[in-house]
């Protein structure tokens, strides 16, 4: 993406969150740049990764193209479903406290509601009457994230998932029944997400896309850890890219 288009663009959303905040207050972080905080699962907080996840590669990437300092907080927890967002954003101080500040927030949640089980197997109709109960909570998400963040310009950026269950040679060493399966129950899961960001006005990012091309036929193994579930670093890279050329396209909007 286009780097200087991409400073003035974060220039028009500091502006912007000066007019909305009064710019020198003391609830403020428009005077010294701006926030970058992340909500979800085990992908935004570097499961497996060892290396620094993609809302911190964002933030480093946005104060290196920009000027402005982007600092990033990261409150996605493993293992957290829809279900433990919302509570997150009804009941953790910490996290409250964080959205009253920030100017974007990444969330990438769902994949864990629709997790792998043994009792379920590759049975796509076991795991389908979860779908619904994910689209109401990315949705109260999404309007709490717009509640608590209503004093100021924020922009929600939605990301979704290459698979929801292994990916690359990982799914295929379970065989054909799981490939199909899973590709079955990402595309749930992932329609869910992008019409979350449409009907809500945020942005939305398409990891499949970003991991296995605009086709979805790359294999995307050599972005994921040696547990074929987490992005290794290649991946955090390419999910940090990917976001960036949204936030770049959304601000200027």
């Amino acid at each position: 993406m286009g780097r200087r288009r991409l400073g003035s663009a974060v220039v028009g959303l500091i502006a912007l969150g000066c007019v909305a905040t009064a710019c020198g207050s003391s609830s403020s972080s428009t005077s010294t740049g701006w926030s970058v905080i992340a909500l979800g699962d085990s992908v935004p907080y570097g499961t497996n990764c060892d290396c620094t996840p993609y809302p911190l590669l964002t933030a480093e990437g946005l104060t290196s193209s920009s000027g402005e300092k982007v600092s990033a907080t990261n409150d996605a927890v493993p293992g957290y479903t829809t279900s433990n967002v919302l509570r997150q954003l009804e009941s953790d101080d910490k996290v409250i406290s964080h959205m009253l500040t920030a100017h974007v927030v990444e969330i990438e949640v769902g994949a864990n509601d629709v997790a792998y089980s043994s009792s379920c197997g590759t049975s796509v109709e076991c795991y389908a009457p979860r779908i619904p109960t994910i689209e109401k909570n990315l949705s109260e998400i999404v309007s709490r994230v717009h509640a608590l963040t209503s004093g100021h310009q924020t922009l929600i950026v939605l990301l979704d998932y290459w698979s929801v269950w292994l990916g690359g040679k990982y799914a295929a060493a379970k065989g054909e029944d799981y490939v199909d399966a899973a590709e079955r129950m990402t595309d749930q899961v992932n329609s869910v997400i992008k019409s979350t960001a449409a009907k809500s006005g945020s942005a939305y990012v398409d990891l499949r896309a970003a991991f296995k091309g605009p086709d979805y036929t790359y294999d995307e193994t050599h972005y994921l850890s040696n547990d074929g579930d987490h992005p290794n670093a290649a991946g955090h890279e390419q999910i940090a890219a990917a976001t960036e050329a949204v936030i770049d396209k959304a601000l200027h909007l």
